[in-house]
């Protein structure tokens, strides 16, 4: 099921055009040091780990620059798409890593035929899961609002089971709210 929902290219036709959403709220806001108007200064990624035909513009994280000589501050808006600056997808490294419940050698060659991630990154982001995303301040603010509490270890695939809906709306839920983690500049957790 979740493979599926991977290569479904009106999932990344949605996410792109969230993003393209988050970096007009983001350009409207101007600088955040100086208030001054921003230009586009979006930069190429590869994203990987899509099991459908990206759009063209898929390729480009959106990004700003402060267009006042002297302060050229960069806004990096929230993104549904990528996670920070991991190469793999945002929805890849939700999925996979919830997928990856009882690792089996069959299952992880699977997923490394089918979306070419390796074991080792797959251990990697399970790691980033279980330990270093719990000890963002951003966790330990929204992380507080679940009662009960999530198991660490369970990460996303327990994240995934609070949302209400499908699992494409349970996705797109979770990867809004992960989405203060992408931007350049850390914002305060909204209630979701």
């Amino acid at each position: 099921m979740y493979a599926e929902l991977l290569a479904d290219p009106q999932l990344h036709a949605l996410l792109l055009k969230f993003d393209e959403d988050l970096a007009a709220e983001c350009r409207a806001l101007g600088c955040p040091r100086c208030a001054g108007k921003l230009h586009s200064a979006r930069y190429p990624r590869k994203p990987r780990g899509a099991g459908a035909q990206l759009p063209a513009d898929y390729g480009f994280r959106f990004s700003f620059c402060c267009a006042i000589e002297g302060c050229r501050k960069r806004a990096t808006p929230a993104s549904l798409r990528y996670l920070g600056r991991k190469v793999y997808l945002g929805a890849v490294v939700v999925l996979i890593t919830a997928m990856r419940c009882g690792p089996t050698p069959a299952r992880l060659r699977y997923l490394e035929e089918r979306f070419g991630v390796s074991r080792r990154t797959i251990y990697r982001w399970r790691i980033w899961w279980s330990e270093v995303l719990p000890g963002t301040p951003f966790w330990r603010a929204a992380g507080a609002a679940f009662i009960p509490p999530l198991d660490r270890l369970q990460l996303p695939a327990a994240l995934l089971e609070r949302f209400a809906g499908s699992l494409r709306e349970r996705l797109l839920a979770l990867l809004r709210f992960l989405a203060p983690l992408t931007r350049s500049e850390p914002i305060a957790v909204r209630a979701f």
